[in-house]
C-alpha cells in the first residue's frame, strides 16, 4: 500500500530508520521525493520566495519546499555529521508548527555514544532498540536484493548507470516505508539483469568510474556517461545510504560502520578498497555550491590515487 506522505516521518538524510520503522511510523527520505520530482528546481524557487537566500544551498532549500509540497508534518533532522544548514532549517520549520527532531552522529565514531544516541530517538518514537534490531532483520532481506543488484553492476556490467543508483536510493527509505513495493521493485530488476546477462547484454569493456558526494540533481548524467563508453559502478552515497554493506550487523554497529556522516579520511579508505575491488579508472566528486563539502575536495583528490573530476 502507498504511504500517505504527509502522515510520515521526514528524514532529511539517512538515520536508523529501523528506529521509527519499529515504532509503527513510515519513513519518506525528503532527498528521494525532491531529485524525483518533476519540478526540483521549482521547490528550490519556493524556498527563496519564503526568504531563503539566493546564496544558501540549494539542497537545504530543496528539502524545505518537498515538506511544504507534500505537507509533512515531522522531520528527523541530521544535526551533526551532514550539512551544516540543517539545524537552521529544523528552526525555520519549527516556527512553522512542523514537529522537528534533531538527530547526530557523534563526530568521535564511539559506539557507546551512538548508541545513547540512537537509545534517546527509539524512546522519543516510544519504541526500543532490541525491536528495531527486529525490523532490521526484515529490511535486511530487503536489502539484500539491492547488494545482489550492486554485484551485477561492477562484475557484470549488466546495470546502467542510473539503474545501480535507483536501485540503491530504494533502500534508503524503502519506497517510503512501502517494503512491498520495495521488494517486488529490485526483485523485478535483478530479473531484468540476468536475462540480460544470459543475452549477452552488458556493457563491452566501459570504462569504470565510482561516484562520491551528495546525490547529483543533474537527470541526465547517468545517461550521458554510459552514451560514451563509460559506466558508474560505484556510486558512493547511495551505497552508504542503502546500509547493503552491513546485512546481518548488529543495527548500533551498522550505522557505526556508515561512512558517510564521520570523518573524511575513513571515507576515502572506504572508496579506495571499492575502487580496487570494482577496478575504477576514476572518480566523479559530485560538490554542491556553497557546501562545506567542497574543502573536503583536495583531501579526496590527494588519497585517492586516480583521478578526480570534480563537478559542482
Amino acid at each position: 500500500m502507498a504511504t500517505d506522505l504527509s502522515r510520515a516521518v521526514g528524514i532529511t538524510t539517512t538515520i536508523p530508520i529501523e528506529i521509527p520503522l519499529a515504532a509503527g511510523h513510515a519513513v519518506t527520505d525528503l532527498n528521494n521525493l525532491f531529485i524525483s520530482d518533476p519540478d526540483a528546481s521549482g521547490l528550490v524557487t519556493f524556498a527563496e520566495r519564503a526568504g531563503f537566500p539566493q546564496s544558501s544551498c540549494a539542497w537545504i532549500k530543496g528539502l524545505y519546499g518537498t515538506i511544504h509540497r507534500y505537507g509533512i508534518k515531522r522531520v528527523v533532522g541530521v544535526t551533526e555529521g551532514d550539512c551544516s544548514d540543517t539545524g537552521s532549517l529544523l528552526e525555520i520549520l519549527e516556527s512553522e508548527n512542523i514537529d522537528v527532531i534533531p538527530f547526530g552522529f557523534p563526530r568521535e565514531r564511539e559506539r557507546a555514544l551512538l548508541q545513547t544516541r540512537m537509545r534517546s530517538l527509539a524512546s522519543h518514537f516510544g519504541t526500543t532498540l532490541d525491536a528495531a534490531r527486529e525490523k532490521k532483520i526484515e529490511l535486511d532481506n530487503v536489502r539484500k536484493l539491492a547488494a545482489s543488484i550492486d554485484q551485477c553492476a561492477w562484475q557484470d556490467a549488466t546495470v546502467t548507470s542510473f539503474e545501480l543508483f535507483d536501485a540503491l536510493l530504494c533502500c534508503s527509505d524503502m519506497l517510503s516505508s512501502d517494503l512491498n513495493a520495495c521488494r517486488k521493485k529490485l526483485g523485478s530488476l535483478l530479473e531484468t539483469f540476468d536475462r540480460r546477462k544470459a543475452d549477452g547484454g552488458g556493457q563491452s569493456n566501459p570504462i569504470r568510474l565510482g561516484c562520491m558526494g551528495v546525490p547529483t540533481i543533474l537527470s541526465d548524467l547517468w545517461t550521458m556517461l554510459d552514451e560514451r563508453g563509460a559506466r558508474v559502478v560505484y556510486h558512493e552515497t547511495p551505497y552508504e545510504f542503502s546500509r547493503i554493506c552491513s546485512i546481518g550487523s548488529d543495527l548500533v554497529d551498522s550505522y557505526l560502520d556508515f561512512s558517510y556522516p564521520y570523518d573524511i579520511f575513513s571515507r576515502c579508505e572506504r572508496v579506495k578498497k571499492e575502487i580496487a575491488t570494482r577496478r575504477i579508472s576514476g572518480v566523479i566528486h559530485y560538490v554542491q555550491s556553497f557546501c562545506h563539502r567542497q574543502i573536503q575536495d583536495r583531501i579526496i583528490r590527494e588519497r585517492l590515487g586516480v583521478p578526480v573530476l570534480t563537478l559542482e
